[in-house]
């Protein structure tokens, strides 16, 4: 008997239920579960936070596209002869990569793995000639997924550095006096901190989803839709900026509660919608350049017509071989990963900073809590911020770790190369470094030296990343391994250190070098204790 698939000349009521089909695709979808359920738990922590509160739209956006698709473009047959191989060996890789990222500890790594599934479900199911036209749908899951912590944070900053330089501008048009020290906007009487949630990443990954939306509703010629998708990022990046500017501005006349609460809320809302209707006025300023322009109505796709019948197509889905045998693969790489013994983790005994000596060998420390939201932001497990002073040097040395026991869900090290420019300190030279700290198993290593300044203050700053034994300069590299030892020797732990001394007018770097370099000579024997090798 030949199961039937709705074409443009079929009716939903011709279509047959084939539950020996269903059957195949539901085991395939609950024996697939296990493998991706770190990472999608980890998903729904993440849009429980503001930048990613419009994660849950995304599937339901991207269900919409694939029944446009497939009512666009009906199938003839769901169990005529065509290629599945492809969307099997899709779905084994993603299995594969799924497994990997779950024995390594990253959820990043399965939500990628689980979208790459169901491109490889979506093949299967169609086959590659039909298949290949609904990945576009299958592409738009990925603006659900949060980005990796550590392109998160350097995209913030870059962000907030260029909503500040921006904002200042529109502030400045409107002929009032404005300074702008890193991302702090002086206005005299008032001061106001361009903090991260101001960087516009909040309204950046909504609008990308909706341009590509729009880009793919959009009816005319593809350079059009090109331009509908590529101009998401800078109209967000200017809106956002012009939003700090009025908040400004109306600082700057009617105090600083327009700064705060329900108006800083409410004139968020106001730049997202108005970023939405710059794109709706794009597409037909576009429909103007084409020799037939639509009305906008009809330049956009939004026709939800016949998509009860395209849902009862499921019902009839082919119990192809192809179909039956990824379903049995998955069941095996499932089952083979709930019952394999979990990897072993290696605990690490450490003692904690509160421990950490104020007096070390003539030096005499103080330690000092951070702020509560920038201890939130840090996200270490532990850490010790302490200035030491000695009676015979010129001045202080501050030293400061993080400490991460792991650094693979969701937290991780922070780089001062990208922080330090928030607080208005500007990065006056970045180098690798080497030093020998003698006496101590550390030995000769490099660590990256910076020269920053705010103002007439300058500062020498010494920093690299401690992880398990290697002393590394390059945050891209220091993930990479914490990727490596997960997997081989189970530890995800490492730490950042970092030591800040200032350098006076009379003395020269030289002479920075030189204190640093004592202070870490009696230092660095003691932390080991803290940060285990």
């Amino acid at each position: 008997m030949m199961t039937k698939f709705s074409s443009s000349t079929l009716t939903a009521t011709d279509l047959r239920v084939n539950p020996t089909g269903l059957l195949w695709f539901g085991l395939l979808v609950i024996a697939a579960l296990p493998v991706f359920w770190m990472g999608l738990a980890s998903l729904l922590v993440a849009w429980s936070t503001p930048e990613y509160s419009h994660g849950p739209l995304i599937p339901l956006i991207s269900l919409y596209l694939f029944l446009r698709e497939l009512r666009n473009a009906p199938v003839d047959r769901l169990d005529a002869p065509v290629n599945r191989r492809p969307g099997l060996l899709v779905v084994v890789a993603s299995l594969v990569l799924g497994v990997f990222g779950n024995l390594v500890q990253i959820p990043d790594i399965i939500t990628y793995a689980f979208i790459i599934w169901v491109g490889g479900v979506v093949l299967t199911c169609f086959g590659w000639e039909r298949g290949k036209h609904h990945q576009l749908p299958v592409l738009h899951l990925i603006f659900m997924l949060p980005l990796p912590q550590f392109l998160y944070w350097k995209l913030t900053i870059f962000l907030q550095g260029v909503s500040s330089e921006l904002g200042v501008w529109f502030v400045s048009l409107a002929g009032i006096p404005v300074y702008l020290e890193g991302n702090i906007i002086d206005l005299g009487v008032y001061k106001l901190h361009v903090a991260e949630a101001c960087s516009g990443l909040r309204y950046l990954f909504p609008i990308l989803s909706f341009s590509y939306l729009t880009a793919i509703l959009y009816r005319g010629p593809m350079w059009h839709k090109a331009v509908l998708l590529l101009a998401a990022a800078p109209i967000t990046v200017l809106m956002n900026s012009f939003r700090i500017g009025v908040v400004g501005v109306l600082v700057n006349s009617y105090g600083i509660e327009h700064a705060q609460g329900f108006m800083h809320f409410f004139e968020g809302w106001i730049i997202f919608l108005a970023c939405i209707g710059i794109l709706f006025l794009m597409a037909i300023a576009l429909q103007r350049l084409t020799p037939n322009p639509l009305p906008l109505a009809d330049a956009i796709d939004l026709d939800f017509q016949g998509f009860g019948g395209q849902f009862k197509k499921f019902f009839a889905l082919s119990s192809s071989r192809t179909l039956a045998a990824t379903a049995l693969l998955t069941t095996v790489i499932g089952l083979a990963f709930v019952l394999a013994p979990s990897p072993q983790r290696q605990h690490v005994d450490r003692d904690s900073f509160q421990l950490f000596p104020r007096d070390l060998a003539g030096w005499s420390g103080s330690q000092r809590a951070l702020d509560p939201e920038v201890e939130r932001v840090l996200g270490a497990s532990d850490y010790v911020n302490a200035t030491y002073l000695h009676a015979e040097e010129a001045s202080y040395v501050n030293f400061f770790v993080a400490y991460y026991d792991k650094q693979t869900e969701g937290s991780g090290i922070h780089s001062p190369e990208v922080c330090l420019p928030v607080g208005g300190w500007e990065v006056f030279s970045l180098d690798a470094h080497e030093v020998t700290i003698a006496d101590t198993i550390y030995g000769t290593f490099n660590v990256n030296r910076a020269v920053i300044q705010k103002g007439l203050s300058k500062q020498l700053v010494y920093y690299w990343f401690e992880q398990r034994g290697r002393r590394m300069t390059n945050d891209f590299a220091a993930k990479a391994t914490v990727v490596y030892d997960s997997l081989l020797i189970g530890r995800t732990d490492g730490a950042m250190v970092r030591y800040v001394t200032p350098i006076a007018e009379n003395e020269s770097e030289a002479d920075a070098d030189a204190r640093l370099q004592r202070f870490m000579g009696v230092s660095l024997a003691r932390l080991p204790s803290f940060v285990p090798e």
